[in-house]
């Protein structure tokens, strides 16, 4: 059973960087089975996928948020990450992480606030 656990910070200041992790269980964060995904959901709006990465290693980001957003993988923990620069508190919101078999963590809540 692939299970997904997001962490991370759960308030960051302006302009800082947002990093946040997924550790995966049950099947290898580089298994060729799975897409890996971000995904958010600002208060009061539908969600938004943000980055995906492949098996591959390929690397997938919403147009928007492209030149801000990273999504990574390390095997040594079996998670995969995403990092946002610049952040504003318009990037306030609930983050899942997700896989393409259906799975999601349970959400993580991040604040941007000074």
């Amino acid at each position: 059973q692939v299970q997904l656990q997001e962490s991370g910070p759960g308030l960051v200041k302006p302009s800082q960087t947002l990093s946040l992790a997924c550790t995966v269980s049950g099947v290898s964060v580089t298994s060729n089975s799975y897409v890996w995904r971000w995904i958010r959901q600002p208060p009061g709006k539908g969600l938004e996928w943000m980055a995906s990465i492949d098996p591959s290693g390929r690397v997938y980001y919403r147009p928007s948020h492209r030149s801000r957003t990273a999504i990574s993988r390390d095997t040594s923990k079996n998670q995969f990450t995403l990092r946002l620069n610049s952040v504003s508190p318009e990037d306030t919101g609930a983050y899942y992480c997700a896989g393409s078999g259906g799975e999601w963590g349970q959400g993580t809540q991040v604040t941007v606030s000074s």
